[in-house]
């Protein structure tokens, strides 16, 4: 289920960047994917008598302080990896930009086990884990690499590396936030007693936040360009639903390492395959692009083997 929600997240990151360029605006994308996302969460919330128990059980959650309030605002994180979607990856490619949040949300996992926010419990920093970690940046690098080479500029594109730090550390930050996202929503899951009511509260807070940085952007730039007609660019929305909702029931049983690495793998193998059959301009799968995937692939299955005895600490 973690591999399946996974490879959501690479379409899912060619839709809101295609949006995103579209409109000439990445933050009005962003509002666009966690609208639709919202108006869907909120039909299933009133439809589905799990999403009406749900609805019932926020209010009471928050006001008696079951988990810390500040867990209701985890949807903010959404918002910051939907823009960096939008923002980067008809820049990076979604291959590049897959490997950059891999590099943030496995170093995450590991810290976010550690201290236990989720609700499977602390998990020790064990050896292999941490081989499993570094084996996975190490391999990122490589996969990342043909991007800042040759004497065309990144890619091929026309841009110096120093110009694509920016679009490469976005997706780094976001990634290293989604961790703490999983481990949040998995906690506010527990509580609400469905996964349904903590993704609707993702969608409410992340498109609040995202609402208002529009707005200010209104305000200062102007509008970007007017509304697609086309239907399929309002399928992340929708695609965010299933990958947060998902990610919130399986972190409870699988931790959020191994919830992050089962779902990073879905990402691998959905982008590269998205770069090889639809390739965005400027998109580069070189050789060391695929062996990186690869080696990276071959490093989560290393951090996902079995744990000596005494490493669960509850």
């Amino acid at each position: 289920m973690a591999v399946t929600a996974g490879l959501a997240i690479p379409v899912q990151g060619r839709i809101n960047g295609a949006l995103g360029a579209r409109l000439n605006d990445g933050i009005a994308a962003a509002v666009v994917s966690f609208t639709t996302g919202l108006i869907l969460m909120v039909l299933v919330s009133l439809v589905l008598p799990r999403g009406r128990r749900g609805l019932g059980q926020i209010l009471p959650a928050l006001r008696e302080r079951r988990f810390p309030p500040y867990y209701a605002a985890a949807g903010v994180i959404g918002a910051v990896f939907v823009f960096a979607q939008s923002f980067t990856v008809g820049l990076l490619g979604v291959a590049l930009f897959t490997v950059a949040t891999v590099t943030g949300q496995t170093l995450s996992g590991l810290l976010v086990d550690r201290l236990g926010i989720g609700p499977a419990g602390k998990k020790s920093v064990t050896g292999i884990r941490v081989l499993g970690t570094v084996l996975t940046i190490a391999a990122v690098a490589w996969a990342v690499s043909p991007r800042f080479g040759g004497a065309g500029g990144a890619g091929g594109s026309g841009a110096e590396p120093g110009q694509l730090l920016l679009p490469v550390l976005l997706p780094v930050i976001a990634g290293f936030l989604m961790s703490f996202q999983q481990a949040m929503n998995g906690m506010a899951t527990v509580h609400y007693g469905t996964p349904i009511a903590a993704t609707l509260v993702n969608f409410i807070s992340g498109a609040i936040v995202l609402w208002l940085a529009w707005l200010i952007k209104l305000a200062v730039a102007g509008a970007g360009n007017a509304l697609p007609q086309e239907w399929w660019y309002y399928l992340g929305g929708p695609m965010g639903c299933a990958f947060i909702g998902l990610g919130a029931l399986l972190v409870r049983s699988l931790g959020v390492l191994v919830t992050g690495l089962g779902m990073i793998a879905g990402q691998l193998l959905g982008s590269l395959g998205l770069d090889l059959v639809l390739p965005t301009p400027g998109t580069i799968v070189a050789l060391p692009t695929v062996l990186g995937t690869i080696l990276t692939l071959g490093a989560i299955v290393l951090a996902t083997l079995p744990w000596p005895r005494g490493a669960l600490k509850r």
